[in-house]
This record gives structure tokens, sequence and C-alpha cells, in this order.
């Protein structure tokens, strides 16, 4: 798959590293833009602050479909229902929110866990298929919280996983799984 990521950052850099280790062929875009016509998917990893600055610096993107990433931490644009629905309106394609719940500073121990540990996602039918393959490429298996409806909560569900990062756990990873799967 030919994936154009946009961010540079720890998650977006650390995704692309990840999806190469796992054959795709992935093309990274920073803040200088660049184009993603070559693309089958796009993921979005930016400050949020930044999302529309930054996807209007990137052509070929129309009508791609979209994995976003970001994050409430600059604030948002509450014209929009959530970020996801903000990203989806600049590139119009299926849309999914995913990887804005897992600490990509433990990207590189994802593969010593006893079981791939868990990615809350979020996604319109069209881009449930490309979405859970790409979660379980990066090690983590999939768990779907309904359609792009459900944005909204997942962006917030950070501030949960932030509390029971400071409150002592420290750098978490998370498994939802039915019994007898753990």
């Amino acid at each position: 798959m030919k994936i154009t990521v946009i961010g540079r950052g720890n998650v977006g850099g650390g995704l692309a590293r990840r999806w190469r280790d796992a054959g795709h062929e992935v093309q990274e875009i920073g803040r200088d833009g660049g184009d993603a016509s070559g693309a089958d998917v796009l993921l979005v990893a930016v400050p949020s602050a930044e999302i529309a600055n930054a996807l209007g610096k990137v052509t070929g993107i129309e009508g791609k479909l979209t994995i976003d990433a970001t994050n409430a931490y600059g604030g948002r644009n509450e014209e929009f229902e959530s970020l996801a629905h903000e990203v989806k309106s600049i590139v119009g394609g299926p849309t999914a929110k995913s990887f804005n719940l897992n600490f990509a500073n433990l990207y590189d121990e994802i593969g010593a866990q006893r079981v791939p540990p868990s990615s809350l996602y979020c996604a319109e039918d069209e881009a449930r298929e490309v979405t859970e393959r790409l979660i379980r490429d990066a090690g983590y298996d999939p768990v779907y919280a309904g359609g792009l409806d459900k944005a909204r909560m997942l962006e917030e569900h950070l501030a949960l996983l932030f509390a029971v990062n400071q409150a002592g756990l420290g750098r978490f990873f998370y498994r939802y799984a039915p019994p007898g799967k753990l």
C-alpha cells in the first residue's frame, strides 16, 4: 500500500517507520508540504491547530482515504463535530480516527508484548478495512468503536489516558479483549 504521512513528529514518523518495516511504501510530508497524489491512504498527524494549514500545503489529497491521528492539544475548531470531521471537510474521502490514543514513544516496544496492545478507532464504513490493516501492520489489535460520529469521544478519551499516566502508571499499553483473549 502507498501511504502518505502528513506530519513527521513522534506519531507520524513512528508510524511511517513501522509501516515501512511491514512492507508499505511510505512518503513523509512535513511543514513544507508536498504532493500526495500517488497515495492510497493518508495519515494526518499534525497539531490540531495546524490541520487546515498542513493539509493546505499538500496537493493530490482530494477524495483520499484518510486516517486522522490528531489530538486537541492546541485546541480545536468548534465549527466541526471533531478533528476528524475537520480533516474530512478538507480531504473529502472516507475518514477514520485512530492512533491518537496510543503512546508513540512506546512504538518500539510493541513487538515485545505477550499479546498485541489495542488501538481504538472509529471509521466510516469505506475506511474500516484499510484502517484495520494499518493498525495491525503497526503492531496493534484494532478495536472498533463505531462510525465517525464517535471521533469526538475518542479525542476526549485522551484526558482519561493522561490522567492514568500522570497518576503513576506512566506510559502504557492497553488491551480491550473479549473473555479468553487476554
